[in-house]
């Protein structure tokens, strides 16, 4: 059974296995530096549907289909599947997962839904309580923006300091039977709110949720950056990673060598304009099965740490003028 540890965290001593992963994402995403790591590449946006949250629902439907695919299972084999998305009441993932039949959590971390879907899965496998469960999550550029910002025909200026929702959605089977790395601890993060009101502002928003939860990994579990091959925040962006670099440098801490943003990796910021870089919760879940996957299995990456970052705000929320606070959970990934 895991062992707590610490403040917030939990050392597996049976690590449960990440068995495979499968990413679909949108043609920009494909057209970045990373596009040739992902399983398939979706050219049309609107994936042959009538609506945005559709299309999402279809990444959804896909990613799962492909990730069982590649792990030799079929749903039947699945015990749970831990999932979600951006959007309200997480109808993309109602609609998306609706004809496989499986039992399901839905969950809400924003675009730290990746992280807490991956944490309650190996809980669940390591605690003896499936076999084999799958952590899903997406998210849409175009069925974000309608939810939370303008219309995409009102044409509105996007400030620098802004991100650009990914679209695109992660699977992974975790299970007991061995896999290409495991999963050997989690911490889980705390709600953090800096008071921060600017929901175009991301980065400022989650960062320092995100130094909270690696600081307290740290003391939890008696590391230090050195101790890593990477440090992979989920979508800081170019605007969040420098205030994590200085929250973490306060507390004596420098990643900076290490560290690596999925936001700020999945587009070319000098020809693609995404301004800050990728968010949603399909930016880290998307980056985490295609390239760092990749380099768990060709050991390029033997020990990772993976933060997925979330900004916990509503579009109630925000017109009521209420800040954006932040959360964000670390996952210990080793070969």
């Amino acid at each position: 059974m895991g062992q707590v540890i610490g403040k917030q965290s939990v050392l597996f001593e049976n690590p449960p296995y990440l068995i495979e992963g499968a990413s679909i994402v949108g043609q920009k995403e494909g057209e970045g530096p990373l596009g040739k790591c992902f399983d398939v590449v979706e050219q049309d946006p609107m994936l042959g549907m009538e609506t945005w949250e559709e299309a999402e629902s279809l990444l959804q439907k896909e990613a799962i289909q492909k990730v069982l695919l590649k792990s030799n299972m079929t749903k039947d084999d699945i015990r749970y599947i831990f999932a979600g998305d951006l959007l309200g009441q997480l109808i993309a993932t109602t609609f998306g997962i609706l004809e496989f039949e499986i039992p399901f959590f839905g969950l809400y971390g924003a675009c730290s839904t990746i992280g807490e879907a991956l944490s309650i899965a190996a809980i669940t496998v390591e605690g003896g309580n499936a076999d084999n469960v799958i952590a899903v999550a997406s998210s849409h550029f175009a069925s974000a923006e309608r939810q939370f910002r303008f219309p995409l025909a009102y044409g509105n200026q996007r400030p620098y300091a802004a991100t650009w929702t990914v679209t695109g959605c992660g699977a992974v089977v975790v299970g007991k039977q061995k896999g290409f790395a495991k999963i050997t601890g989690i911490t889980t993060g705390k709600i953090v709110d800096y008071g921060v009101k600017d929901a175009q502002n991301m980065g400022a928003c989650m960062a320092p949720a995100a130094a909270e939860v690696i600081y307290q990994h740290f003391k939890d579990f008696n590391s230090t950056p050195g101790d890593y091959d990477k440090i992979i925040t989920g979508d800081l962006g170019i605007v969040g990673k420098t205030i994590l670099f200085d929250l973490l440098m306060e507390k004596g801490y420098d990643i900076s060598k290490v560290h690596m943003d999925c936001g700020i990796e999945m587009f070319d910021a000098g020809t693609q304009d995404t301004h800050a870089g990728g968010s949603g919760c399909g930016c880290a879940a998307t980056v985490l099965t295609g390239y760092i996957f990749k380099q768990l299995k060709k050991k390029a990456f033997k020990k990772i740490l993976f933060i997925p970052t979330g900004a916990l705000m509503s579009p109630v929320s925000f017109n009521e003028g209420n800040s954006v606070p932040g959360i964000a959970h670390c996952v210990m990934i080793e070969v």
